[in-house]
């Protein structure tokens, strides 16, 4: 009986063992957020009615929450630099989601105009009467390397994506703090967990704003109401490498190729409502092999900067042959 009883064992952990292998091969996202999408809270229920407040709303991933968080009835505050794309996205909100106009706020922000977010916090928190959720999502990417980078550039970086993101949290925190809840949700990337060649900038940027949600997380352990969610997306297909900084300020990425071997960015938002809706603190999210390149930075870092070296060469080679930083995983120079 004791031996019919091991074997049954063994099989159901060698089964498990499997399954859980076979699942994460076509996994595109962390196994805590897959099994919320499975089985947990969902964002039509949990999002309708809350006020969320999206900075980078002007397009890419910004626009695209903005878009199925109409669609689930949740109210919006749209914020970027750009106004008219703001106006562009509102009224496809409206379109998508059905929900009244006076349900979304269009609110122009710049993050690195820091004087101006006290105002446009309290602008905010007029309109609507309160804030539930906060999503961190303005930035810009950097396309260099580091030896040909000026320091200016790597300055307007800091300030947009690390200065100007803990401002606004800051600003308005005491909000959350009052009403004792609230979400923080941050659009960090696979770069805030590991070094990326030709976003060295970026990739501080992103390592500095999870040392420091991480931080306040433990700061806020008093109030447990208070959500902090750092989301780590690989790539996506999105407008960031349009945007993105170069070796010197305003000069442009040159090259630009096919984005379809990227996540799209439908999936890649509808994860991060699950992960709103299911209050989770950290978020991996990325089609394979990125994801488990992220597993490996975690649980087995030697062997990630074994791959990452491996990868980071080639992509440096193919993008001095002037190949997209991006497709050069996938491509071979001619």
């Amino acid at each position: 009986m004791d031996v019919d009883l091991l074997s049954l064992v063994s099989f159901l952990l060698l089964f498990s063992f499997i399954f859980q292998l076979l699942r994460f091969c076509r996994a595109d996202a962390d196994f805590t957020i897959l099994w919320a999408e499975l089985l947990g809270k969902t964002p039509e229920k949990e999002l309708r009615g809350k006020v969320v407040w999206i900075t980078g709303a002007s397009g890419g991933i910004g626009e695209e929450l903005a878009c199925q968080l109409a669609k689930v009835r949740a109210l919006l505050i749209l914020s970027a630099r750009r106004e008219h794309e703001l106006y562009r996205v509102k009224q496809k909100c409206l379109e998508q989601g059905g929900i009244p106009a006076k349900d979304i706020l269009v609110l122009p922000l710049d993050l690195m105009d820091r004087d101006s977010h006290e105002e446009k916090v309290k602008c905010a928190i007029q309109h609507f009467g309160n804030i539930h959720i906060l999503i961190n999502n303005a930035g810009r990417s950097q396309r260099s390397l580091c030896v040909d980078t000026s320091l200016d550039v790597y300055k307007a970086i800091m300030e947009l994506n690390f200065l100007g993101t803990i401002s606004l949290t800051k600003h308005i925190l005491p909000h959350f703090l009052e009403m004792k809840k609230g979400l923080i949700v941050t659009i960090n990337s696979v770069s805030g967990m590991a070094g990326v060649p030709l976003s060295s900038g970026y990739s501080a940027s992103k390592h500095a704003l999870q040392g420091f949600f991480n931080s306040l997380r433990t700061e806020l352990a008093d109030t447990p109401n208070i959500i902090i969610s750092n989301v780590l997306p690989g790539p996506v297909q999105s407008d960031i490498v349009k945007n993105a900084f170069t070796e010197e300020l305003g000069k442009r990425v040159p090259v630009m190729t096919d984005q379809s071997h990227k996540m799209s960015t439908q999936r890649c938002i509808h994860l991060i409502l699950v992960a709103m809706a299911n209050n989770l603190e950290e978020v991996w999210i990325a089609d394979q092999p990125f994801l488990a390149v992220q597993y490996l930075w975690q649980y087995a870092p030697t062997w990630a900067w074994w791959i990452t070296s491996k990868l980071g060469k080639r992509r440096v080679e193919n993008f001095k042959r002037g190949l997209d930083a991006d497709a050069a995983y996938f491509t071979k120079a001619k």
